[in-house]
């Protein structure tokens, strides 16, 4: 749900646009959601408070340092350990320890996953399917405890973006749903409380005839070891001493539609925040793309799901990167 994207949809977005507007006591803004603007980076910014570079879940899939494996930071596939990955507490384990009533309230599904468990465990998970189900409880929780921290979550949006993509009435009907999942709990907020909405990245459609498939380019595979990232937001591992062939290669070819960045520079650049830890250092790639037109470097055969997908994120453009901050006091 970015930023640029609530402004386009007023009409299947009213209440959350509302938000925007100063003259109603509108307080909303944008925020820039971190890079790579993908939701297993950005849900772990959000839970630890920590940029990529500190907390480590630096893209989409990453190499495993010391591995010649990929790693999926979503599905946490292969499986590390997810503490020695992300050592950090989340603000929910902090805020628990404080002493203040915490609560995560999503779909069962997330409770038991390493992604939760790195990025937003801390107090008590509550699961609920039906997102009314999950307004409702939040605004209990929140009724129910002198002082409360509770995270809600939904992401079907996401799922019909990028299915159906962002011009599509699949996804249009989502936010039409989450237009009234926040206005529920908006209008059940006990005194002394406040709400923020927030999303976790933009989203932008590509057309079928603006991908360059990495599988049948055989100028772009060469001296590659392991193609990671996503679309628009790639990590790319070199074979050992092929690191400035694959730099200089993926910037003749691609340089004009993204930004091509060798790992030190993209790390001086603050691509991935202001601090790198050691133990992250390797799992950005030897090369890092981030598409800036209207294009992705896909993968018809490493990735079969992802390159049909119609709707994608993850580089640094305003679609993308801009996210909403709304805010509701009670």
């Amino acid at each position: 749900m970015g930023w640029e994207l609530l402004l386009r949809h007023p009409d299947e977005a009213p209440f959350l646009n509302s938000l925007l507007d100063s003259s109603l006591a509108g307080t909303g803004r944008p925020l820039t959601a971190g890079f790579p603007a993908t939701t297993a980076t950005s849900l772990a910014s959000v839970g630890t408070g920590l940029p990529p570079g500190a907390h480590g879940l630096a893209g989409y899939t990453v190499r495993i340092p010391g591995d010649r494996r990929l790693m999926n930071q979503l599905r946490w596939q292969p499986h590390v350990t997810p503490r020695t990955w992300q050592p950090y507490p989340t603000v929910f384990q902090l805020a628990d320890r404080a002493g203040v009533a915490t609560f995560q309230v999503s779909s069962p599904k997330f409770q038991y996953t390493p992604l939760t468990e790195v990025a937003l465990s801390g107090g008590l998970f509550l699961g609920r399917l039906p997102g009314e189900e999950r307004m409702d409880l939040a605004a209990d929780q929140l009724a129910g405890n002198d002082r409360a921290l509770v995270y809600t979550y939904y992401s079907e949006l996401d799922a019909m973006g990028h299915r159906y993509g962002v011009d599509s009435d699949a996804w249009r009907g989502q936010l039409m749903a989450v237009d009234r999942l926040a206005q529920r709990l908006a209008e059940q907020l006990p005194p002394r409380s406040v709400l923020y909405v927030t999303a976790d990245h933009g989203m932008i459609d590509i057309a079928p005839q603006d991908r360059i498939d990495f599988d049948q380019d055989a100028e772009l595979r060469a001296g590659v070891a392991l193609l990671g990232g996503e679309g628009r937001a790639r990590h790319v591992y070199a074979q050992p001493g092929a690191e400035q062939d694959v730099l200089a290669v993926w910037r003749e070819r691609l340089g004009d539609r993204m930004w091509v960045a060798g790992r030190d520079q993209a790390i001086a650049e603050g691509w991935f925040g202001p601090v790198i830890d050691d133990r992250v250092y390797e799992r950005i790639g030897d090369v890092v793309a981030a598409a800036h037109a209207d294009m992705a470097v896909t993968a018809s055969r490493r990735e079969p799901g992802e390159s049909g997908m119609v709707g994608l994120h993850g580089s640094m453009t305003p679609v993308e990167q801009l996210v909403p901050l709304l805010e509701v006091r009670r």
